[in-house]
């Protein structure tokens, strides 16, 4: 079973683009394949404890219900190191599941096996 990237650009500017990455993340954890998701730009504020407390529409599940959903099957999350700086967001206080550190460290994730990779 191949690896899963998901690389997610967007906050919750966006929610509902959120909600897909996150359920397309989930679903890759829960099905058993080693999950990662690569969080740039706006992205990097989901992996600070208590920030992502939204809905995206009607019959939605919750953002905080999906990420915890997403540690609990093993997912992993990278948070690019650059754009925590470049938002004053302490590296340190990140969720459990959650690192600083950049494409280097994803490729390493990534190595030479089989990868599905998902951009939103």
């Amino acid at each position: 079973m191949s690896k899963a990237a998901i690389s997610l650009t967007t906050g919750l500017e966006d929610p509902e683009k959120v909600t897909v990455a996150l359920l397309v993340a989930v679903g890759a954890a829960e099905s058993g394949r080693p999950t990662l998701m690569f969080l740039t730009k706006e992205a990097v504020r989901l992996a600070v404890p208590g920030h992502a407390r939204a809905v995206a529409c009607e019959g939605c599940p919750a953002l905080d219900g999906l990420l915890q959903r997403y540690a609990a099957a093993g997912g992993t999350m990278i948070a690019c190191g650059i754009c925590l700086d470049a938002k004053g967001i302490d590296g340190n206080n990140l969720l459990a599941n959650a690192v600083k550190a950049g494409s280097v460290q994803l490729w390493e994730w990534i190595g030479d096996e089989p990868a599905t990779t998902f951009s939103f």
